[in-house]
């Protein structure tokens, strides 16, 4: 059940803005094992003067901020990340250019399906992977 906010200062058609966030739902079944039907995405497109980057990223440096419940190991962060950038990549944003921040939280900390503490709920999918 993670949130995901995809930021960006550079201008993008509609397709190429689903195509960046169908990149990093990608990413999350294949490195986190998220299911298909989890998808709780954001893209933000910045005004370029709002938006700051490190020195030397181009007009495509893109923040990936990912909200999630610790429990993940480092092999599936590794994948994740890893799965990002190779999806990322084949859109036209360098490997160079993409900044992954993950944070974690207990799930306890998730208000869910009416307002019950996430521990206390089947998620529908597992996430010690």
């Amino acid at each position: 059940m993670p949130t995901v906010t995809i930021e960006v200062k550079h201008n993008y058609t509609t397709e190429q803005e689903i195509a960046i966030i169908d990149a990093v739902h990608q990413a999350m079944m294949e490195g986190i094992k998220t299911p298909e039907w989890d998808k709780n995405i954001r893209l933000v497109v910045h005004e370029p003067h709002r938006f700051t980057s490190p020195p030397g990223k181009s007009d495509r440096y893109t923040l990936v901020t990912f909200d999630m419940f610790s429990g993940r190991s480092i092999e599936a962060k590794r994948a994740l990340y890893s799965a990002i950038v190779r999806n990322l990549s084949a859109l036209g944003i360098q490997a160079s250019d993409v900044i992954i921040n993950l944070r974690e939280h207990p799930p306890e900390n998730w208000g869910v399906q009416g307002g019950k503490p996430a521990s206390d709920v089947d998620l529908g999918f597992n996430i010690n992977v």
